[in-house]
This record gives structure tokens, sequence and C-alpha cells, in this order.
């Protein structure tokens, strides 16, 4: 049975310092290194809040990221920043236009991604602590899917007009960017996916592809290029994934239950630990659990909401853990919150203090059901 850890998705909210350092530095009123020294003093504030809190695995917050996912592909070659000119369309605001674009053949080079020195950062920083450092990175289904948007999806074709090969590519630099990792101590990746999101929402599926590409494809190329970068790895690597459906100031882009991706995503796709998000009934009922068939993986049910600071009861909390129970065993079962606090720096519209309480409020209910 897979040991169980309480640890945090990933994110938390940005410190207004934090915020003004980087508008400082783009306004070019400090230098890179001046950016740097405020990141890592309140990277390391942060390790140690999370550590008082009780956190066994820490991140650095994604304190040096101002989006979850697209700061990551910008670090592979082939890959570079565009500013897509639109957002994505989230109830009720658009979030910024930050996308990633093919521009050559896909690799990665270790010297040249800065994940690896953040990690190495927040990995010093949990050793001296006694804790386990984790690094969140975008799942390589997330990738493909950035690159693949709308025009984005032009240049992709130019540079690889057979795209099962930018698939291959692509997987294959995610490998060796876990592999690096590893090297670097890291023994618990996440793999953040919002992507099954076009397979769960008929809506959503609509709009991105108008229909031109069957959910059911768009599924099976997801498994592929997800478990093509996580195969043969060591066997004291820890994969996990978190699938949500969107997160952006309090807000969110994908709705629907995960019936449609169960026997796929729970049964096929070799994670261990699945932080699913299930804080309302977008995300439906708990019959989907019974697709998690292998013993050794565990679905953590994202029962608090980082959406709002209102702190749910907990009562109410371990009555949900005991229903989700009559799908999966409550030894395939654990608690987190539904997402990070901050998928972006913009943050969740809660306080600094909501986002600590939610943590206590965790490790209460876990400490009472599995303690």
């Amino acid at each position: 049975m897979t040991k169980k850890y309480f640890e945090h998705v990933g994110s938390f909210l940005r410190p207004a310092e934090l915020v003004q350092a980087r508008e400082d530095f783009e306004a070019g009123k400090i230098t890179a290194e001046e950016l740097t020294a405020v990141e890592d003093r309140l990277i390391t504030e942060l390790v140690d809040k999370q550590v008082a809190v009780g956190l066994e695995k820490v991140t650095d917050g994604e304190f040096r990221r101002a989006n979850w996912h697209v700061d990551f592909f910008w670090g592979f070659d082939g890959i570079e920043k565009l500013n897509y000119g639109e957002g994505l369309h989230f109830v009720g605001v658009e979030t910024n236009d930050d996308s990633a674009l093919v521009t050559g053949k896909i690799g990665f080079t270790k010297e040249n991604h800065p994940f690896i020195k953040h990690f190495q950062f927040v990995k010093a920083l949990a050793d001296e602590r006694g804790v386990e450092a984790k690094i969140t990175i975008p799942s390589p289904s997330q990738c493909l899917i950035e690159l693949q948007r709308g025009s984005n999806l032009q240049k992709a074709l130019e540079v690889y007009p057979n795209q099962a090969e930018l698939v291959e590519d692509l997987a294959v630099a995610y490998r060796s960017a876990i592999l690096a990792l590893y090297e670097e101590g890291a023994r618990t990746i996440q793999l953040d996916d919002c992507s099954w999101g076009i397979v769960m929402d008929d809506d959503f599926h609509q709009k991105m592809t108008k229909g031109a590409v069957p959910q059911e494809v768009i599924r099976d190329n997801f498994l592929h290029i997800n478990n093509k970068a996580i195969e043969n790895l060591p066997e004291d690597l820890t994969i996990n994934t978190h699938v949500c459906r969107g997160n952006y100031q309090s807000t969110h882009l994908t709705e629907g239950p995960y019936t449609k991706v169960a026997e796929t995503l729970f049964g096929k796709e070799n994670a261990t630990s699945y932080f699913l998000e299930y804080d309302n009934e977008r995300a439906g009922g708990f019959e989907p659990l019974a697709e998690f068939k292998n013993p050794d993986k565990v679905a953590v049910l994202g029962l608090i909401t980082t959406k709002t600071g209102e702190l749910e009861d907990k009562e109410q909390v371990i009555a949900r853990i005991k229903e989700a129970s009559k799908y999966l065993p409550l030894e395939q079962l654990w608690l987190a919150t539904q997402c990070g606090f901050a998928s972006t720096a913009e943050g969740n519209l809660i306080t600094d203090e909501d986002q600590w309480n939610k943590l206590k409020l965790v490790k209460e209910v876990i400490d009472e059901v599995w303690g």
C-alpha cells in the first residue's frame, strides 16, 4: 500500500512584497539578482510556515512563476514564450494571454531549464528541516494542448508536419526533465493536469475543437503522452497527478464529472496518487472512484476548496469521505485541498490567513479519520 503524506497541492498566495518586486523587475527598477534575492527569502519563510503547519512535503509555492504551466514549457528547447493576444475565458474573467509556441524540434537541456535550479533551492531548505521537497510541473498532455491551441497549431504543423512526432519528442523531453529532477533529489514529482476537462466537459470540447476531434481520441492521446513521459522511471520516484477544472482568481474553466475519463485516467495512467477536485457539484459524484482497480493507487479527495475563504464544516467533510468510501476503500482515500491557492501570480480571492486555516483543517480531518 502506498504510504500517504500530509501535503499541499502546490501553490500559495504571493506575498505583496513579491508581487511588487516582480513589477519592479519588469519595469527595470531592480535587477534579476535582486528579484531572486527577494524570492529566495520569501520562499524560505514559506517553507518554514509549511513545516509549522505540519506538511511532510513542501514546495516553493510556485513563487518564481507567473503561471503554473507555461513557465515550465518555456524551459524546453524548441518552445518559446508567446503572448497569444487573448486569454482563456474562465467564468466571469479572462486570464493573462501567456502561451507557448513550437519554434523548433522539442528537447530538454538540463543547464537551460530554470526549474532545475528552482528545485535545488527548495530541496536544500527541505533537507535542513527534515521534510521532503516536492515539485509540481504541468502534465505533458497540458503542454500538448497548449502547443496545439488555436493559431498555435499552424506553427506546430510547420515544425512537425506529422504531429505524432511532436508527441513523441515532447514525451521524451518530459521524461528527460523528470530524470534530471530525480538526479537532483526529487522523489515526488506532481503532474498538474487540467487537460482532461476537454474530455469531461462537452461544451468546452466543442469550443476548443469545433467537434473536429472526438473526445475519445483526445482521451487516448492524453493517456499515451503522459504514460510515455513517465515510463520506466526509478522505483523510488513517486509520480502524482492533480486533475482539476481550472483555478484562476477563484473561478473555473470547465465542468463535468470524472465519468468519461475514469477508466482511462484512474485505471490506465501510471500515477500513484491522484489529487482530485471534489469541492462542489462540478465534479459530480464519487462513483467513478470505483475505477481505481490497483490497490497501490490513492485518490486524494479535494474536498476543501481554495476558491473561497469560508472554512468547511469538519463533520460534513468527514461525512463526504465516508460516502466516497462506498466506492473505494478508506485505505485508498486521502484528503487535500481541491487545488493550489494561486495557480497564477494573481492568486485566488482569499487571505493569507484563510489558506493556512484550510491546511489546518485538512490536517485535523486526516488525524481524525486515518490517525
